[in-house]
C-alpha cells in the first residue's frame, strides 16, 4: 500500500502497491512517477537529484522511466509552521 501526498495538489492519496509511469494522482490527475514526486528529488543537487542517474530528465513534472524513483508523499504546499516563521521574519526585517 502507497500513501501519502500529491506534490501537485496536496491531497491524500492512496494506491496499492508501486506506481507506475503512466500512474497520475486521482484527484489532479497529474503524473505520480515524476520527479517532483520522488524521494530523491533535491532542487540543488546536480541535474536536481540526489542519486547518481544515467540520464537527465529535463521536464521534473512529467511522467519519467526513471528506476531510481520512490515516492516521496509530500507536497510542495509550505507547512503552517514555515509560513508563520516567514510572516515573522518579514515583520521584523530592517528597512
Amino acid at each position: 500500500m502507497v500513501k501519502g501526498e500529491c506534490f501537485f495538489c496536496g491531497k491524500e492519496i492512496e494506491l496499492s502497491d508501486k506506481i507506475f509511469r503512466n500512474d497520475t494522482c486521482p484527484n489532479c490527475k497529474r503524473a505520480l512517477h515524476s520527479c517532483v514526486q520522488c524521494k530523491f528529488y533535491e532542487p540543488s543537487a546536480y541535474n536536481q537529484c540526489r542519486e547518481t542517474i544515467a540520464e537527465r530528465v529535463v521536464d521534473k513534472e512529467k511522467a519519467n522511466v526513471c528506476t531510481y524513483f520512490v515516492f516521496q508523499g509530500k507536497s510542495a504546499k509550505p507547512n503552517e509552521t514555515d509560513q508563520a516563521k516567514k510572516k515573522l521574519e518579514e515583520l521584523f526585517k530592517k528597512k
